[in-house]
């Protein structure tokens, strides 16, 4: 018997009754074909990642709500692999704190054969994303196992059906894109790997979202700290600072890229506090602030400033 984490489990079925492991009779002749043809038949057989990833949206969105909830409470988001998968999860770890200004601490992604360990204690508030194209990787079945005697929300990502993952009974919500056989008879970094890199973007898109990191589809927690991200930011800025009558002081400061940027670097780079001192024209603590009491939600902030313009107004 296996063991994992200290726990036991019976053998799982051999890797030749996975969907993912079967020969696929599009590509049997693909050793024959040009280069162009072999282009279209992997191409043809991508183009059917989307319709299954189509069938488990709704897993998905079940799977981020729930992630919400304890990531806004403190929790972190675990992800853990084996191979391209887990190669995966670490790529969509490492893309939240450039892009959305995510605490590093907060998205860890653990990779089996890795030398980096979860070195503090697992809580209730955290949630553990197993990923495994098979379904029956033994590193994330025992992560699973231990993650949800811990208490933490468990979530499963496979590419095939029935699965291990589902079968054990160890996840909450299980995700399961079925993607079939692959191109290159096992090859599951292709079609399988491309499934998980989507699901894996619509989850922590989404959960970002949720957290309000966002402002329509404007990546407003993002930090300007190179040539493109300041570019980013001006224009950024420049396109929310519009919907709004500004104080003539921040008007004309909208014009200048140098004194746009001053502003930016006085906000230690902070797009979303630099649009708040703008519009509202308050000093940064009163904005920091404000973006605390509304736990980061630009809109949340804005629509307060917008209140308060009105209020002031009507007394004068």
């Amino acid at each position: 018997m296996d063991s994992f984490f200290g726990l036991h489990r019976t053998p799982p079925p051999p890797l030749s009754s996975l969907s993912t492991e079967g020969r696929n009779p599009a590509s049997t002749t693909v050793d024959e074909a040009d280069t162009e043809h072999i282009c279209r038949i992997i191409n043809t057989e991508d183009s059917q990642v989307p319709k299954a990833v189509e069938e488990v949206v709704p897993k998905i969105a079940e799977a981020i709500d729930a992630i919400v909830e304890r990531v806004q409470l403190g929790g972190r988001l675990l992800y853990m692999g084996a191979g391209t998968s887990g190669r995966l999860g670490v790529l969509d770890a490492a893309e939240l704190p450039p892009t959305y200004t995510a605490d590093p601490m907060q998205y860890i992604a653990l990779i089996a054969g890795g030398d980096r360990a979860l070195r503090t204690a697992m809580t209730p508030n955290d949630t553990l994303i197993g990923i495994a194209a098979s379904g029956r990787t033994p590193y994330v079945l025992g992560a699973l196992e231990c993650a949800r005697m811990h208490g933490l929300l468990t979530i499963g990502l496979v590419c095939v059906r029935p699965s291990e993952v589902e079968l054990e009974g160890n996840c909450h919500i299980v995700i399961d894109p079925v993607t079939g056989p692959e191109v290159i008879t096992g090859s599951t970094r292709m079609k399988a790997g491309t499934a998980t890199k989507m699901v894996l973007n619509m989850l922590s898109t989404g959960l970002q979202i949720k957290l309000g990191k966002t402002y329509g589809n404007l990546m407003i927690d993002v930090k300007a700290t190179n040539a493109k991200l300041v570019d980013r930011a001006r224009r950024i800025i420049r396109t929310v600072a519009s919907e709004f009558p500004l104080p003539p002081t921040y008007s004309a400061i909208l014009r200048d890229d140098e004194q746009l940027d001053a502003v930016v670097r006085r906000c230690e780079g902070s797009v979303k506090l630099a649009l708040v001192v703008i519009i509202s024209g308050w000093g940064i603590g009163l904005c920091k602030d404000a973006l605390e009491r509304r736990h980061g939600v630009l809109k949340a902030v804005l629509e307060d400033v917008r209140y308060e313009t009105v209020v002031r107004v009507f007394n004068r």
